[in-house]
């Protein structure tokens, strides 16, 4: 984040979702770095992400444009920071709007662990809001990352 953009936090926010996955911890990551696999779980119920680039190395690009059930879409841009198969997974994420510019900056990290033939899998999410428009969105990031992890586990129980 910039020091400009810094200095303009309208609000912030802080998400942990815990979920224990009937499924290798190899298929539940796999499911995350994946572009065709996170294309069908990413997002809230309803939306559909007609681009999904996902490069899961370090330095690696993330660029998803979620289209919501009335036609508006919502582009993000990101950066693997860290990629650790099957264990981890770190990333930046920035919403940006149809013109580019940042609404809201984040940093999720996603572990895997193994559990007796499962996968424990814990998210933990930090966004801050750049803009006043920011605020709603940070106000549906529970439920967005509760919905997605409810599609993730959708996907991996249909795949195994």
């Amino acid at each position: 984040m910039t020091a400009k953009a810094a200095a303009k936090i309208f609000a912030s926010k802080e998400v942990t979702i815990t979920r224990v996955f009937n499924a290798s911890r190899e298929t539940v990551f796999r499911a995350w770095t994946d572009p065709k696999q996170v294309a069908q779980w990413w997002g809230p119920k309803g939306f559909t992400n007609p681009v999904c680039e996902v490069d899961p190395k370090p330095g690696g690009a993330l660029r998803i444009v979620m289209r919501a059930p009335d036609g508006n879409e919502y582009p993000m841009k990101g950066t693997f920071r860290e990629v650790i198969a099957p264990s981890s997974i770190v990333f930046t994420s920035i919403a940006v709007d149809k013109n580019g510019r940042h609404l809201l900056e984040g940093n999720t990290t996603v572990m895997f662990a193994e559990e007796d033939g499962k996968t424990r899998l814990t998210l933990h999410s930090r966004a801050v809001g750049l803009v006043e428009e920011a605020v709603g969105m940070l106000e549906g990031m529970q439920a967005g990352w509760t919905q997605s992890i409810d599609r993730l586990e959708a996907l991996v129980r249909a795949g195994s």
